[in-house]
């Protein structure tokens, strides 16, 4: 259904199956152009970016041409609009104008979400989204001390829009889509109540437009756009990944949550190439390779891989798009051309990734994609028995290093989770794998949906606090399920411990009841991991762990229906209360709880020392309570929530019921 011009009697509005998308006036003019003179700073992942726009022409005049309008200053064209279908392509037509801003339509009360993977908020009315994949910030929240001490740090606080993720793809409450098909630095900004504007850093854009009966269909349709995963393989639904990383002790430590009668899916050791200590905690070294350095941290690491296989316990492993200078491969990669260089030298372009220094893997060369995904994915990973790995980073491209295809590295810097995310899946595919080893990514951008089988929400910090504790990762699963990522997880725990932040006991359980009720669930050690509680600590954090891992594994009949409808549907696992219960405005807000599929409703604690919280149950059914079995009308609710018992609700009309009334025995045993 193409998009429509209509006359008005001061401007013209743009229609899309029966909904205005556009709206120019004279008093209110739908787009400005101008001359940007940008200034980018960044300092291990973190940017900062401003700019200096100059010669703002804002048109009010216009007049139809063929395939659209053209927008006049002076009587002369300055930028045009045409229409393609469901897509609109607007140019500035003003020479050296490389900065546009574009006001689309909005209603009164209108909602809307996207911006592809937000930690802070779900529905985007208010506030201002950058779209540039970066490191999202330690604290992320301006008025508290811990991001105050990181700003001073190297820019590392972060703040509320900061994402590894963005995606400038925005939903309304009108079921309306738009999506910016470009890679360049761009902002969506709903600050407006009048207009969801998008700014972007180019001479021309091209959006499009999707329009729905509903939210379901919608995000069917954006899930179809950007590509559907493959469904999660069985060994990563039926049990947990337990993450340890104390070199060949950590298969001795696995045996302590064997016997504590945890359902083990699969043990992850990052450490496998090796680490090195600095300032911030154990990072890995990075060389992922075979080597004396590998071999002194887990001897015979393939035979003790196929040992954990004969028992149906799959190995997981790490990568990064980055080699270390003083590794290994890092020789054998700058002979081959493999590294993005200096634009004043054939020089490798190096970067601090904090007290080591790295190349990074130009993969706009097919060669490099070709080299990495076989040498390193394949031949020193796949080949000896590693099932799955944390495909780590892909938001440090600088935005000065020279590229083999000769791509300007402002606009590829948003490219590079997408071309990432493609040479691993690359890597599963050449040994028949996809669908049976599993990658996780933490960075993304606009089409990663169709090589990334699984994100995780990034590095949490070990709290509760509001924009980066453990709540964000709630938010983070529902909005980048909107916009066609179906399945989700966190680091059970936490990750970023600095500055005397550290794990307590009732954030590790917490965290447990909130894993277990993700597609997959997987533990981390942390950055520091000497300095905080494990789940092998104490008995009653293993203990805790090993109840919830059952949990999780009693789900995966239930979790593989929810694959079913994400191959089907689109539909994510985890998802927002409206998208279901559209009718209601009430729920376009709700983020601290979430459907598990159409069928249960999972009200994690996220708040420190809460014994009780307040849940909404939506619709017109009834909901019955898991551990309690007692039913409840839908409306909102006061339950009791001590650490152990979550609230957590499932129909009792659903075909999985008897399932669902399992659980209890399940937790208890």
């Amino acid at each position: 259904m193409e998009v429509r011009v209509l006359n008005a009697e001061d401007g013209f509005d743009l229609e899309y199956r029966g909904r205005v998308v556009l709206r120019h006036r004279l008093a209110c003019p739908a787009l400005d152009i101008s001359r940007g003179k940008p200034s980018v700073e960044m300092y291990r992942g973190n940017f900062s970016i401003s700019d200096e726009p100059s010669g703002r022409v804002t048109p009010a005049q216009w007049r139809r041409v063929d395939g659209g309008v053209e927008f006049l200053e002076g009587g002369v064209p300055c930028a045009s609009l045409r229409i393609d279908g469901a897509a609109l392509q607007v140019e500035a037509l003003v020479p050296g104008c490389d900065r546009m801003t574009i006001r689309f339509h909005a209603q009164p009360g209108e909602a809307v979400w996207g911006g592809g993977e937000q930690m802070s908020y779900l529905a985007l009315n208010g506030c201002s989204f950058p779209m540039w994949t970066s490191e999202p910030g330690v604290g992320r929240d301006k008025s508290t001390e811990l991001t105050r001490i990181m700003d001073e740090q190297g820019m590392a606080g972060g703040d509320y829009w900061n994402t590894n993720y963005p995606q400038p793809t925005f939903l309304t409450s009108r079921w309306l889509a738009v999506h910016l098909d470009a890679a360049c630095y761009n902002v969506l900004d709903f600050r407006d109540p009048t207009a969801h504007c998008v700014e972007v850093w180019s001479g021309s854009a091209r959006f499009e437009l999707f329009g729905a009966s509903g939210p379901l269909e919608l995000v069917s349709m954006l899930s179809e756009r950007f590509g559907r995963q493959p469904p999660l393989p069985d060994w990563a639904i039926g049990g947990a990944i337990v993450g340890l990383k104390s070199g060949a002790s950590s298969f001795d430590r696995l045996e302590r949550f064997v016997e504590a009668g945890a359902a083990v899916s699969g043990l992850w050791c990052e450490d496998w190439a090796g680490i090195r200590e600095t300032s911030f905690g154990r990072r890995l070294f990075w060389d992922w390779v075979g080597s004396e350095r590998s071999e002194a941290r887990y001897p015979d690491l393939r035979a003790s891989i196929a040992g954990l296989a004969e028992r149906g316990i799959r190995f997981l492993a790490y990568a990064n798009p980055y080699l270390a200078v003083d590794g290994t491969l890092y020789e054998e990669a700058r002979q081959g051309g493999h590294f993005c260089l200096r634009q004043d030298s054939d020089e490798v372009y190096l970067v601090d990734f904090g007290e080591f220094d790295c190349g990074v893997l130009d993969f706009t060369r097919e060669s490099t994609r070709d080299w990495f995904a076989e040498r390193i994915l394949g031949r020193e990973m796949l080949d000896i028995g590693i099932s799955g790995w944390m495909a780590d980073f892909g938001e440090y491209l600088p935005t000065d290093v020279r590229l083999a295809d000769g791509s300007d590295a402002m606009e590829a810097h948003n490219r590079w989770p997408v071309l990432w995310a493609q040479v691993n899946a690359q890597a599963l595919a050449s040994r028949g794998k996809t669908g049976d080893a599993l990658f996780f990514m933490r960075a993304g951008y606009s089409g990663v949906q169709a090589y990334c089988p699984l994100l995780w929400a990034g590095d949490q910090c070990v709290d509760f606090t509001r924009h980066d504790g453990i709540g964000t990762v709630v938010t983070a699963a529902l909005s980048s399920g909107l916009v066609g990522n179906a399945y989700s997880h966190s680091d059970c725990g936490g990750y970023t411990s600095l500055h005397g932040n550290v794990r307590n006991v009732e954030l590790m359980q917490r965290w447990c009841e909130l894993s277990a009720f993700a597609p997959v669930m997987r533990s981390h050690e942390g950055n520091r991991p000497d300095d905080n509680l494990q789940f092998d600590s104490t008995p009653e954090l293993l203990n805790c762990f090993a109840r919830w891992s059952r949990v999780h594994a009693h789900l995966a009949p239930y979790v593989r229906h929810l694959c079913h409808e994400a191959q089907g549907d689109g539909l994510p696992a985890q998802r927002p209360l409206f998208l279901h219960y559209p009718d209601d405005p009430e729920l376009f807000t709700v983020q601290d709880q979430f459907l598990y599929g159409a069928d249960m409703v999972v009200a994690p604690v996220i708040e420190e020392g809460a014994e009780a919280r307040r849940v909404i149950l939506p619709g017109s059914g009834v909901w019955r309570h898991c551990w309690t079995g007692e039913d409840f009308a839908p409306g909102v609710v006061e339950v009791s929530a001590p650490v152990g018992q979550p609230p957590v609700f499932y129909r009792p009309d659903s075909a999985f019921a008897q399932l669902f009334a399992g659980l209890k025995e399940v937790l208890r045993g």
